[in-house]
């Protein structure tokens, strides 16, 4: 019965606020954080250059977001900021390669149920169009809130490839394996902003999402305007290689192969430290 008079709840909330929806525009900032188990060498670095890279870890998964949204478009991109005098970079080089579905900036069509994701990797512009993956959505009863919202909870599960893995220079152990394990992605939606779309490439709820996590990264909303005063700006991108999600993923490895077989070909030996992380697939 409980069951029942939530799912109710979610669809009189759903219908009543969709003829609001299709002027509602609107701007929400996200914060993501991943969980990082991080074993790195103490015979490879020392203390210092140790609390650096930790340091420098942080700040490339701890990361702010804003989604510009309408009832049919949005752009989701990162906020950017002016680094603090010392923290950038000095005698460690950083390569990260992530299977991170936004992107440098994330354009989505929900009416054309497609994507366009701008990424710059290994100095290289790319052009990722697609289709939206459809997210196969069970509405759960538990409700929370988040700020003055009310989230009902949803999940899903899917098969993903794994890897986190921190190799430094020096380090003669083998390429890490990617592992296929099963996830549950865990969503929470309001109602209350009838609109199908949320961070990154999810979607799909009778309402925008404002936390999810797979277990490994977590976004959570922490400001939203509504309708604001000077307005949004949705601009698909149009420059890089045009390329879809498959092929992508093709040149990603390709590339990925060809640096650890430049690392090996030099016998470990590179300009200063070098690290390098891989997240995903």
């Amino acid at each position: 019965m409980k069951t029942l008079l939530s799912m109710s709840l979610i669809l009189s909330m759903f219908f009543c606020s969709t003829l609001l929806s299709q002027d509602l525009k609107g701007i929400a900032t996200y914060k993501t954080q991943r969980k990082m188990e991080v074993a790195l060498d103490s015979t490879s670095m020392d203390d210092a250059m140790r609390s650096q890279v930790m340091a420098m870890l942080k700040k490339q998964f701890e990361k702010e977001y804003e989604l510009e949204f309408t009832a049919a478009e949005s752009i989701y991109k990162e906020v950017e900021k002016l680094e603090a005098p010392g923290t950038g970079a000095s005698f460690v080089q950083m390569q990260v390669v992530s299977s991170g579905d936004a992107g440098d900036i994330l354009y989505k069509n929900l009416d054309e149920n497609r994507f366009t994701s701008q990424n710059e990797v290994f100095s290289k512009q790319f052009l990722i169009q697609d289709l939206i993956e459809k997210q196969e959505w069970k509405l759960e009863k538990e409700t929370k809130n988040i700020g003055e919202y009310t989230c009902f909870k949803a999940t899903y599960t899917r098969m993903a490839n794994v890897v986190n893995s921190v190799r430094t220079s020096g380090d003669d152990s083998k390429e890490p394996e990617e592992i296929e394990e099963e996830q549950t992605v865990t969503a929470w939606y309001t109602p209350q902003i009838p609109i199908g779309n949320g961070p990154s490439r999810y979607g799909g709820l009778p309402g925008l999402i404002l936390e999810i996590s797979d277990g490994q990264e977590t976004i959570l909303c922490n400001k939203i305007i509504l309708n604001p005063k000077k307005g949004i700006s949705i601009n698909e991108p149009r420059d890089g290689k045009k390329v879809n999600q498959d092929e992508f993923e093709a040149i990603m490895e390709k590339k990925m192969k060809e640096m650890n077989e430049r690392y090996e070909n030099n016998n470990g030996r590179d300009d200063g430290e070098r690290i390098e992380i891989r997240i995903g697939g």
